[in-house]
């Protein structure tokens, strides 16, 4: 299966999820007097997304960011680029090409973020809500590819210049 065909598939799968969670959370925060997201009980489950059936994707996923992100950050080095975060926020004209670079590499895995975290929401707390999901999946997964790239450009540029 070519890449852009799993993406679509999976991107179609997490947004059949996240519809099918939505009267649910909308009939909670009716019922709660707002949405989960913006409460103590988002702070309070924490806690069981971590031990709970499913804990072992707050590796895995992360890892593979990692490994991502290290990888983005050599080509970064070989292509001659600006370090990776510089270049995102301070470099318009880069920009655009690293944004799109960078949700290529991990559109599949930001997708099963979203998707698994909806999911064990409802093994573990019995309910889904689509913007824990739409929250959690994906910091799990930006923020070690964002590190690690910066990291590895870093790295590879000191290596590089010596």
């Amino acid at each position: 299966m070519k890449k852009s065909h799993l993406t679509l598939a999976i991107g179609v799968l997490a947004l059949a999820v996240l519809a099918i969670s939505v009267p649910g959370s909308l009939r909670e925060a009716r019922e709660h007097g707002g949405f989960y997201l913006f409460s103590v009980r988002f702070f309070e489950d924490l806690p069981k997304r971590l031990a709970g059936p499913g804990r072992l994707r707050f590796v895995f996923q992360p890892a593979i960011a990692i490994y991502l992100g290290w990888s983005a950050g050599r080509r970064d080095v070989r292509m001659k680029r600006p370090p990776f975060l510089h270049g995102l926020f301070l470099h318009e004209e880069h920009r655009t090409a690293l944004l799109a670079e960078t949700f290529e590499s991990i559109a599949v895995l930001l997708l099963m973020g979203i998707l698994l975290d909806s999911i064990f929401q409802w093994v573990l707390i019995g309910i889904s809500y689509p913007g824990a999901a739409l929250v959690v999946g994906p910091v799990a997964i930006t923020i070690p590819y964002a590190a690690a790239r910066a990291f590895a450009g870093a790295f590879h540029r000191e290596r590089s210049e010596s």
